[in-house]
């Protein structure tokens, strides 16, 4: 063994005698003087010259952690020399050990971690070198231990987040050093160190905004690219939105390369994802920058997508998208919009072309790119224009849809994968985490609410039905309502699946008026209907959820007329259920309301309907006519609304109140139940009439029910 070594220690030696030469004097100390002086040897050899990982680890051999650590924290320094000296050597000592990844990661550098993270903030004379060099091997250590796999949770954890803010605020020697360290952290674990720094994290992004506002020279375009790693998770806050959009407004008003140009619009993009349009200022300044931005926006996914042939940068298409995002929304508000009404039309059809851009690229995509992030992200920007606007670009539409339908169902049908690609489509927008509404993700989510436009147009929906787009929405329904079912924590829901859901509804809706056929003949149809009837009568008990239940129970009233021949509708536990729930639904929307200085109440809104009418009208109309159509094709509803007492209480209702009172829609929709319950039905006449319902159809001047009553 001894000759094996000897070989390796002469190269050693001969390579740095005089390090070698030192370590014998460590070695062979005899008290702490004689160990101290050798150790400063040793540090001075280390630092004038490159050595080894062996060579490292020999000294490491000789002189162990005990010593270091005795130098971190003695508060008792020979005399003529200053504490810090001690300090220093220290450092310096595990500066040198930190080089080697597994000492790195020992547990005797990273219990240090919290004392090394004060140095980085410790007072003292900033031209003294002894200082200047303890900081710079304390940086060492610090970046050497955020390099190992479990590094960046140590220093978090440690503190070192927050005295990185201090140090790079403080502008004292090295603070550059502590900028660049806290992006590597960030980038390694966002979430952590904002949980952990929030403050001072606050504050360096405001000392970065402010200098970004000021910047005239080329570090501007350095502060474009640092920006986006400081926004916050959650919000960017206000005092700094001043800041930053005066900053981007300097650098996008000016004629400049695609190098200093691109990382100004992903900047922008990360701000419109987290803030949506609140960082812009109101007034023409504010539009005039908005505008700008969706049109540079637009000018670079054209020049991206449509010539074939060149390499499209992903990243920065993907920022724009974010931004020509923002230019729909601010394009459709109708109050409190940014831009005027001709900006409006104006950015509608640049964007138009920017959008017949994005439909080019995607009828260019193969198999083998489906699940690549960007053509994700190019769904979901197509998504997103469709929801607002299908009549433009028609034809080019329709000749996309079967490649949207193959395309959902791929990422539907391999949703773990799905989940993955939109968490990469996050981070080609710029940083490892994206603040804001969270990007959905199943391509199906985004493209809902254009197909339920598309769904209403003959030509659109003959394709749809063809590529086997309702059989698709079926299954991605009831996998949505699983969530949402008994046993799943329904309040950590992201309200994008709610919203799904009914978007859903209503694409149902449009099939059940458009193409009743396919209703009947298609079997997944059953299916979501039991799946509505089993749900209903839970839903409408629940708080907060009304309009889900009001498009479920519209939804199943409607196709209950078109499957009434089912076994499942003739009476079973499941259907009786299901409708005693839709009574429910339709009877309690209104109330009688007392007023002052009046005898006769007004029938008025009730509490829970109110807030929610304007999107709730449409479907309880809907659902009384759907109601009403059932009663005549399903024998056995008329006694089940009987003994559910709806027909004498809506009766009563409508005698407590004023008759001015109730509008004449009102009247026509209470009418048609009451006389399709009171023909099916002997014993409901006999109800009815009970309840002054003779009566109560004269004052309301319902003939059709007068007459129907009238008779025996």
């Amino acid at each position: 063994m001894a000759s094996d070594c000897e070989p390796a220690l002469n190269q050693a030696e001969s390579r740095n005698p005089t390090l070698e030469r030192y370590l014998g004097a460590l070695r062979e100390a005899k008290n702490d003087s004689e160990q101290f002086a050798a150790l400063l040897l040793v540090t001075k050899a280390v630092k004038a010259g490159d050595i080894d990982a062996k060579t490292r680890r020999r000294i490491f051999d000789a002189v162990g952690f005990t010593f270091p650590n005795r130098l971190l924290t003695t508060k008792e320094a020979p005399d003529g020399c200053p504490d810090h000296v001690l300090r220093a050597l220290g450092v310096a000592l595990l500066a040198c050990f930190c080089s080697d990844p597994e000492l790195a990661s020992h547990p005797q550098v990273l219990n240090k971690i919290p004392i090394l993270s004060t140095f980085l903030t410790a007072r003292g004379d900033p031209d003294d070198a002894a200082r200047r060099s303890m900081i710079d091997d304390t940086y060492q250590c610090l970046t050497a231990v955020a390099g190992t796999p479990r590094g960046p949770r140590h220093l978090i954890a440690g503190g070192t987040v927050s005295a990185l803010c201090q140090a790079y605020l403080g502008h004292g020697y090295g603070f550059d050093q502590a900028l660049a360290l806290l992006v590597g952290l960030l980038a390694a674990a966002e979430t952590q160190c904002w949980k952990e720094a929030e403050p001072d994290l606050l504050a360096v992004l405001r000392g970065l905004s402010e200098d970004f506002q000021r910047a005239e020279d080329a570090s501007k375009f350095e502060l474009c690219q640092l920006l986006p790693l400081f926004l916050p998770p959650t919000t960017v806050p206000p005092e700094c939105h001043r800041d930053l959009q005066a900053g981007l407004a300097r650098i996008l008003g000016s004629k400049l390369s695609s190098w200093q140009r691109n990382p100004a619009l992903k900047l922008a993009a990360r701000l419109a994802h987290a803030c949506g349009s609140d960082w812009i200022p109101v007034g023409s300044s504010g539009s005039k920058f908005l505008a700008l931005l969706v049109n540079l926006a637009c000018v670079e996914v054209r020049l991206a997508l449509e010539e074939t042939g060149t390499e499209v940068k992903e990243d920065v298409v993907t920022a724009c998208y974010a931004l020509m995002e923002l230019g729909i929304q601010e394009c459709t508000r109708c109050e409190q919009s940014l831009l005027k009404e001709p900006q409006k039309v104006q950015l509608v059809s640049i964007m138009k072309e920017a959008i017949g851009a994005v439909i080019h690229y995607l009828l260019q995509v193969g198999p083998e790119k489906q699940k690549e992030p960007f053509v994700f992200a190019s769904v979901r920007i197509l998504g997103a224009w469709l929801a607002e606007e299908t009549s433009s670009l028609r034809k080019e539409v329709c000749q996309l849809l079967p490649f949207l339908v193959r395309y959902a169902k791929t990422l539907y049908e391999e949703a773990e994968e799905a989940n993955d690609i939109s968490q990469q489509v996050a981070n080609l927008a710029i940083s490892p985490t994206t603040p804001g509404p969270s990007w959905p993700g199943d391509a199906l989510r985004l493209l809902l609410p254009g197909w339920c436009h598309l769904t209403v147009e003959d030509g659109p929906r003959e394709i749809l039905i063809k590529e086997g787009a309702p059989s698709l929405l079926c299954k991605y329904f009831l996998q949505q309502w699983e969530l949402t079912s008994p046993g799943h924590d329904t309040s950590v829901l992201p309200d994008s699946v709610e919203i799904g859901l009914q978007t859903c509804c209503h694409i149902f809706l449009n099939l059940v008026v458009t193409a009743p056929g396919l209703i009947k003949r298609d079997a997944c149809f059953t299916s979501l209907m039991n799946t509505l009837m089993t749900s209903l009568p839970s839903l409408v008990q629940q708080q907060g959820r009304l309009l889900l239940a009001a498009n479920v129970a519209t939804l199943g009233l409607l196709m209950a007329r078109l499957l009434s021949t089912s076994p499942a509708l003739q009476g079973t536990p499941a259907s009786r259920g299901f409708f005693a729930a839709a009574i429910l639904f339709l009877s309690q929307s209104h109330v009688a309301r007392a007023t002052p200085g009046s005898d006769q109440a007004v029938l008025a809104l009730s509490p829970d309907y109110e807030g929610i009418w304007a999107d709730l009208q449409e479907l309880w109309f809907l659902g009384m006519q759907a109601f009403t159509g059932c009663v005549p094709l399903l024998p056995w509803l008329a006694p089940a609304a009987l003994r559910s007492r709806w027909p004498q209480e809506l009766l009563q209702l409508l005698g407590s109140v004023s008759p001015n009172s109730v509008k004449p829609e009102m009247v026509a929709a209470y009418q048609g139940v009451l006389v399709e319950l009171a023909r099916a039905n002997r014993l409901c006449r006999e109800a009815m009439r009970l309840q002054a319902g003779e009566e109560t159809a004269s004052h309301y001047r319902m003939a059709a029910l007068e007459q129907c009553l009238s008779e025996p």
